[in-house]
């Protein structure tokens, strides 16, 4: 919950009232909640954008305000995404354009700029599933990377993103873009890399190390058993921990000059050969495309 003092900036105002000065103590809020200190110390994270809100909004994520400007909007569903994000709770205001660019996190504001409050998952609040598939993240270091990858993870039918010794704030604003707003439906556990893996023995659930130092090629590995994917950041790579206790580890093929790909990038390609062997076993029911 936003702490009382904060909490105060956001009672409930007149629809008239538009917001113009940049000196606005909500403004001015807003504005501070970019910096990662004082999100985590109000509990907070920015969710800007149609398609941020309508996913939050979709999983029943807790936002208590939104900020919008209709001379920024991009589309014109705005209007009913707001009528339903009030109907959910949250508490509208209208802000001027210089005031509203003033706030926003992207270089092409979208008008619309919501509130919520940050939620923190354990491993035993995971829920139970048949045959687990879950992406281990160390020690991610770039905003960016880690919201793709959850992105990815949502493509792929991953049961949850684990979150270990996190560098990245998992509630930086481009997280959510990046995310394009999964990160309000993806179960996200944060724990040290000791904790997440004694959880996942203790689960039944099979380590996979990714790594360019073996020889066993990522499409030899079964996939179809309970598995976890353990990725760490390109730098340095997956801790002694994973490396030296995982129940096997794979390596993509480096064709050129490169010996790396991008952790986001090396991340798809392993959860995508996960879903694919799945498939070819009856065990995912593959949707319909997706139409024009």
């Amino acid at each position: 919950m936003l702490v009382a003092c904060i909490a105060i900036l956001f009672t409930e105002i007149n629809m008239d009232t538009i917001l113009t000065s940049l000196q606005n103590p909500r403004i001015k809020q807003i504005v501070k909640w970019r910096d990662r200190h004082d999100r985590d110390k109000d509990q907070v994270v920015l969710i800007e954008g149609y398609r941020a809100l309508t996913r939050a909004l979709a999983a029943d994520f807790p936002i208590g305000d939104v900020y919008f400007c209709p001379e920024l909007y991009q589309g014109s569903n705005e209007g009913k995404l707001l009528a339903a994000l009030e109907k959910h709770g949250a508490k509208l205001t209208q802000v001027a354009p210089e005031a509203f660019v003033k706030i926003t996190y992207r270089d092409r504001p979208e008008g619309l700029l919501g509130v919520g409050t940050q939620r923190h998952l354990k491993l035993e609040q995971l829920p139970k599933v048949e045959t687990p598939f879950y992406l281990v993240a160390e020690q991610i270091e770039k905003p960016g990377n880690l919201g793709t990858m959850l992105r990815s993870c949502d493509a792929a039918g991953t049961d949850a993103l684990i979150l270990c010794d996190k560098r990245t704030d998992l509630w930086n604003p481009n997280v959510v873009r990046a995310s394009t707003g999964v990160l309000f439906s993806m179960p996200i556990p944060e724990a040290s890399s000791q904790e997440a893996f004694k959880w996942l023995k203790s689960q039944g659930v099979s380590i996979v190390a990714a790594t360019p130092h073996t020889d066993t090629m990522y499409t030899d590995a079964d996939f179809t058993q309970p598995v976890a994917i353990a990725v760490g950041a390109e730098e340095f790579g997956l801790s002694p921990l994973w490396m030296d206790n995982a129940d096997i580890k794979v390596r993509l093929p480096m064709m050129g000059a490169a010996d790396s790909l991008n952790v986001a990038t090396a991340t798809t390609i392993l959860l995508y050969e996960v879903l694919r062997q799945r498939i070819a076993k009856g065990m995912v029911n593959v949707p319909p495309p997706i139409p024009d």
